[in-house]
């Protein structure tokens, strides 16, 4: 498929989510004319609209009226009010892996794909990118917070994009280099089974460009397989990072806390090695994997000669992507925190993250389910995913696009924790949650809301209460 010359009119269905609005940020920067709906005024529609999109709260038939194409977002039913209207005026409609080769065409890809860490990893290397003084376009499922938004369309010839495994989105794509961080199971709902998963990773990395490079994890067994597949290619270079690989084309040596000691390739070819030692702002073992990447990447892409000294300290200044272990206030020595962890490997990463940055705090971890199919299909996982934390919170399940699953709820689940945990509890409402919190959680301690639906409002609510606001 092919998208309409820029000047014309792209109407997003969903534009106020990370994913479309950043793909609407790009789309006006080259040159398009961007309309968007979606059902709430998210917290991204007000920079849209200050960018040049005319966004619409709601749907309606009408507001596909004068569009030449429509992008759709995969969260969008099959029978929704503008898709229908579009089809019936023979507006062409797109999902995003339709129009990302459109999208990117004419730059250097440099894609990161994964079931966690590829939000960051992006953000990171675009972050070094433009702090070294390149102008990458970008797209990424976060906030970068060196530029303030979470997609560009740069004059540079690189184009950092994060490639989300979900509705296949990825295949859209032709990378040049892309990075994968792990792979472990996920989105039940698209990928009936593992094997279905791992065979679109495996799609995925076919597309890599004849001369390209693929990046992988040597730590995570899946990475690594996918990386073993592609051996061999041709011209095509495989490289792993990480703590384990078969050869040294990245080590991570003794890393303590959130420094990294990492044997870095100097060259291309990796003819000559130089050891560098760099600290992150952002905590976290996987965090450190995920900087030896971006690293990796950005070696990959600019090539021999490089600054390695300006490249770690860009990396050093690296603050975060929105909602990835984001401080959100502090109170009376109590720290809240808003995380994006939703899978049991993300759990795991954050809780271990909020351990090593805060030693000496109680954790406390509130987890808001996401999606009964996934809740369902990582039950066991879930289980014994909460080692870190000193008392869990579960609320209800945050339901996203689909029906509820009889036998599969928040306090269900909760039981199944609590027979691995000493403090776990199943709390009905915000409300009730937050006023726990408030009775209970007492300096030094860490409140941990991890959630990829609305639970943040959990923090806000007890900063305010904390602050007598409410």
């Amino acid at each position: 498929m092919t998208l309409p010359s820029p000047g014309s009119t792209i109407h997003l269905i969903g534009i106020g989510g990370t994913g479309m609005s950043a793909i609407a940020r790009v789309l006006l920067g080259q040159g398009y004319t961007v309309t968007g709906s979606d059902r709430n005024p998210g917290a991204l529609v007000p920079g849209l609209i200050d960018a040049g999109a005319r966004v619409h709260i709601g749907h309606d038939a009408a507001h596909v009226v004068g569009a030449d194409a429509v992008i759709v977002t995969s969260a969008a039913a099959a029978d929704h009010v503008e898709v229908a209207a579009a089809r019936d005026a023979g507006i062409p409609v797109y999902k995003r892996a339709d129009i990302l080769g459109d999208l990117t065409r004419g730059k250097r890809v440099i894609a990161i794909a994964g079931t966690a860490g590829k939000t960051t990893t992006t953000a990171m290397i675009a972050h070094i990118l433009i702090t070294i003084g390149h102008d990458p376009s970008y797209i990424i499922g976060g906030t970068l917070p060196i530029s303030g938004v979470n997609g560009h369309a740069g004059t540079g010839d690189l184009f950092v994009i994060e490639a989300d495994e979900y509705d296949n989105m990825f295949l859209g794509l032709t990378p040049y280099i892309a990075v994968i961080t792990n792979i472990v199971y996920d989105h039940p709902d698209f990928f009936p089974t593992e094997a279905d998963m791992v065979a679109s990773f495996q799609a995925f990395v076919a597309r890599i460009v004849p001369g390209g490079v693929l990046i992988t994890c040597g730590d995570d067994p899946g990475a690594r397989a996918i990386g073993g597949s592609f051996w061999g290619r041709g011209a095509d270079k495989m490289l792993y990072y990480g703590t384990k690989a078969d050869f040294p084309v990245i080590v991570v040596n003794h890393p303590q806390r959130n420094v990294l000691i990492m044997y870095a390739p100097y060259a291309p070819w990796w003819t000559m090695f130089m050891t560098v030692k760099f600290a992150l702002a952002v905590p976290g073992f996987h965090n450190l994997l995920n900087a030896a990447a971006a690293i990796t990447a950005v070696l990959s892409a600019l090539g021999h000669g490089r600054d390695l000294d300006g490249i770690t300290d860009a990396l050093a200044s690296f603050t975060g992507a929105d909602r990835r272990f984001q401080v959100m206030g502090e109170r009376g020595g109590v720290i809240v925190v808003d995380d994006y962890a939703h899978h049991p490997l993300k759990i795991r990463a954050a809780l271990q993250a909020a351990r090593s940055r805060y030693p000496d705090h109680a954790i406390w971890a509130v987890w808001q389910p996401h999606t009964y199919s996934r809740t369902q299909a990582l039950w066991d996982d879930i289980a014994r995913c909460f080692i870190d934390a000193d008392h869990v919170l579960v609320t209800p399940i945050y339901a996203a696009r689909e029906a509820a699953i009889p036998g599969i709820d928040g306090e269900s689940i909760t039981h199944m924790i609590a027979a691995n945990h000493a403090d776990a509890r199943y709390i009905e409402t915000f409300e009730a949650t937050t006023s726990l919190l408030r009775r209970e959680a007492a300096s030094p301690a860490v409140i941990l809301i991890m959630s990829a639906g609305d639970a943040p409002q959990i923090g806000r609510m007890f900063l305010d209460a904390a602050n007598g606001t409410a």
